[in-house]
């Protein structure tokens, strides 16, 4: 007996359940559904669909007289369980067939139209499934375009693609059109330009017929056709109709197509340069416009379509706001790849941007018709600054703008200066002037261009220092976030070094640690902690001796991250010590040992786990350097060399660890009510263990006998196995343990499990939660109510 019959035929509740729900009056549309869907998943296989087909069941749910002529097919979710049953019994022909001979098809292109958008996509995925598998499995030879050699139900389908694409109903062209992009976006098979060539004509004249409202939708088509191996490679009439379609559809329904024919590395070169025309128009239009002589004309010497109907979208507000945020969207796309298959008039494209944003702010007053225009429209326009602004950024990675550096800046400043730059944009504007100030520190260094880059970071330290004082919290974090960025990629170069220290910013930015605020204090925090790189810790520290000491900037940052009522400022602070720690900023072995010890001791009682899981991180940090400062093999599990110089180095490492209470933190850690501080804090303890404890003489040190210590390490591991151990923490040296006893901490290491621990903290709480009998549970417990749980319960 066929295995997969047999399931039916074991376990009879299932046909049951079918024959119950068929046999109700009015079944709850749910049941139905749900009822449709399993029909659909058991009639997969063939065998079960015959046994299916023999209880005449299938007929009675997918056919004429099954729910699609009741009044419960009005409910969307019947009609999508119809369509997801019929999708997963599309496996074989017999289903095939059933559905085509039945009248199936009709209804499914009529589901295409349906007024619920997850019914009607599911049905047009469905018909190229059908397709597709149609072909594939009745075809034994190449086919051609005579109706006659595809199979009846492709030919049906096709039948119905060709009348509606002649129909006179949009929706209905629509409705193909969806289909046909779906299908050559997911099938690459050569039938498909069989396919293509019976409705070519077709297509083609939906470009040119004003009538028809098909033109948006077929950009997608010829995209998706353009990706598929079967007609890119081709020499036919492909490319020619994608040339056609970048000229007669509208500059918006182009833009699409444009920028996605150029991410494509085999399209012919002609239509790769009218593409790049088609998205370069709207900036070679607004170059035109701000123009008042003829000496930056644009960025084009001729355009695909006609430069008027750019130009009447860019006179218009609905449409030119929405036309430049598309053309400035595919542009940044274009600007972040990597390898970028066309050749981009960088200068030309940076002095477009400038002009829009010079429009956007007022700053620029053409004298021709529709540049007046287009700057009233534009004047204040946030959507159109953040897009130009965003690409701005995106070219300062580009050489050939180096000519039009001091403009920019001019543009930069005037946004940073403005009152009246909203803080979307002005944190934009931040974004964009910290990349080209480091494009300008490259072209400073290679042209000698220091007074010009001395100028520029004077004019921008004095604008973020005005910044800095905002009244809007969002500035005053942006202006921080600016600061910090700048320091990052900046710190090594002497003329902003000295820019920055003659500038007010240190002290505002210290004051702006007790904002009211806590995302400033938080930014304000990192901020200071980069500027401590050169405030402090560089070789020739340059304020050295003034207000500004490290003592006062480690004891502020303490006192934040051990009193500040919110958890961004405290994360911020542990986040800078990891970094300080990190670069080997924290001085000589004692100091760090002091500095950790007293931040571990402040961590270990956040309520925040980000900061308990920050504070392990400096743990793991302070513990490599320590261990590598002491010779001990870098890696935890290479063999140790000299048995006496690794043993008085591991007591004097033990020492070092238990001065700094590490391990009251780590074993607390353990136990800690989330799990990720839980897994870190146990990853740290088998690095100490391999290094205290070689693989070698693990075994032996598990066998220690009765000393005084070793009956605390029992209670330890009893309670660490309960994961009670923050609860019940030693305070007396009774029952407990002394964690600052290097004896004590070295038999812990060496006999706890910590193998166990680490399985059992990365284990998946589904071995409990996903369990046949936990679902069981979660059914039973939906019992007599089921209106509020149905949802779930399903």
């Amino acid at each position: 007996l066929d295995p997969t019959v047999k399931l039916v035929q074991d376990n009879p509740c299932l046909t049951e359940l079918i024959a119950s729900v068929l046999a109700l009056p009015e079944p709850s549309p749910s049941i139905l559904s749900f009822t449709l869907r399993l029909a659909g998943i058991l009639a997969a296989s063939e065998n079960r669909f015959q046994h299916l087909q023999q209880e005449k069941l299938l007929v009675r749910l997918f056919g004429r007289d099954g729910p699609l002529n009741s009044a419960v097919w009005e409910d969307a979710s019947v009609r999508s369980g119809w369509v997801e049953g019929v999708h997963s019994m599309m496996h074989h022909q017999p289903a095939l067939h059933f559905f085509c001979n039945g009248g199936g098809i009709d209804v499914i292109f009529t589901l295409q139209g349906d007024p619920s958008l997850f019914v009607a996509s599911a049905a047009s995925q469905l018909l190229v499934h059908m397709l597709t598998f149609s072909v594939e499995s009745e075809t034994t030879k190449p086919l051609s375009t005579k109706d006659c050699d595809w199979p009846a139900c492709s030919q049906m389908i096709i039948k119905r693609i060709e009348d509606s694409l002649q129909s006179s109903s949009a929706s209905h062209i629509e409705q193909s059109l969806k289909l046909l992009t779906s299908l050559f976006g997911s099938c690459h098979a050569t039938w498909t330009e069989v396919l293509w060539l019976g409705i070519e004509k077709q297509i083609e004249s939906f470009l040119t017929e004003e009538t028809v409202q098909a033109q948006h939708m077929l950009g997608n088509l010829l995209l998706n056709m353009a990706w598929s191996p079967v007609f890119c490679d081709t020499e036919g009439s492909f490319w020619p109709l994608v040339t056609s379609a970048l000229e007669h559809l509208t500059p918006v329904q182009a833009g699409p197509l444009a920028v996605g024919i150029l991410r494509i590395y085999k399209c012919p070169q002609d239509v790769r340069i009218q593409a790049l025309t088609v998205l370069l128009q709207p900036m070679d239009c607004i170059l035109r416009a701000a123009s008042q002589t003829l000496e930056y004309a644009g960025l084009l010497d001729e355009s695909v379509s006609d430069p008027i109907t750019v130009e009447r979208l860019l006179s218009s507000k609905s449409s030119c706001v929405s036309l430049l945020c598309q053309t400035l969207g595919h542009l940044e796309e274009l600007l972040s790849l990597i390898h970028l298959p066309v050749d981009l008039p960088y200068t030309s494209l940076l002095r477009s941007l400038m002009t829009i944003l010079q429009f956007c702010n007022g700053f620029l007053s053409p004298t021709s018709p529709l540049g007046s225009t287009i700057s009233r429209i534009l004047v204040n326009c946030f959507r159109v600054q953040r897009s130009a602004l965003d690409v701005l950024a995106a070219l300062s990675a580009k050489r050939g703008c180096d000519i039009l550096i001091g403009s920019l800046f001019d543009v930069l400043l005037a946004y940073l200066e403005s009152p009246n730059t909203s803080p979307t944009v002005l944190k934009k504007t931040f974004q964009a002037t910290s990349k080209w100030l480091v494009r300008l520190q490259e072209l400073s260094y290679s042209n000698s261009q220091w007074q010009e880059t001395e100028k520029i970071l004077g004019d921008v330290f004095l604008v973020l220092q005005k910044r800095l004082c905002s009244p809007s919290w969002e500035v005053r974090d942006s202006s921080l976030e600016f600061l910090t960025v700048l320091i990052e990629r900046l710190r090594d170069q002497d003329e902003f070094r000295q820019s920055l220290l003659s500038s007010e910013v240190l002290r505002l930015t210290e004051n702006l640690l007790e904002d009211p605020e806590s995302y400033v204090r938080a930014s304000a925090v990192t901020a200071m902690g980069h500027l401590a790189f050169i405030t402090y810790f560089a070789p020739e520290s340059p304020v050295a001796g003034n207000q500004y000491n490290k003592e006062n900037t480690v004891a502020k940052l303490q006192e934040i991250l051990s009193t500040d009522p919110e958890g961004f400022p405290r994360r911020a602070v542990i986040s800078i010590f990891t970094k300080w720690l990190r670069q080997g900023c924290t001085g000589q072995l004692e100091d760090t040992e002091q500095f950790v010890s007293r931040v571990i001791q402040t961590v270990e009682h956040d309520l925040d786990w980000e900061v308990r899981l920050g504070g392990l991180e400096l743990v793991k940090i302070f513990c490599n350097q320590t261990i590598c400062q002491l010779g001990l093999p870098k890696c935890p599990y290479a063999p140790v060399t000299s048995a006496v110089s690794s043993s008085i180095h591991q007591n004097e490492l033990l020492q070092i660890f238990c001065r700094a209470k590490l391990f009251s933190f780590l074993f607390r850690s353990l136990c800690d009510c989330d799990k990720p501080v839980g897994q870190r804090a146990c990853d740290i303890l088998l690095v100490l263990r391999s290094a205290f404890h070689p693989v070698s003489t693990l075994e032996d040190s598990q066998g220690t006998g009765d000393s005084p210590a070793s009956h605390g390490i029992a209670w330890l591991q009893r309670t660490l196995r309960q994961g009670s151990l923050a609860q019940n923490f030693p305070t007396d040296g009774g029952n407990g343990v002394d964690f600052q006893d290097p004896e004590s901490m070295m038999l812990a290491l060496g006999t706890i499990d910590l193998e166990e621990l680490h399985d059992e903290l990365n284990k998946s709480s589904d071995h409990v939660e996903k369990s046949p009998q936990s679902l069981l549970q979660d059914i039973l417990a939906t019992v007599g109510t089921t209106e509020e749980n149905e949802a779930d319960c399903y």
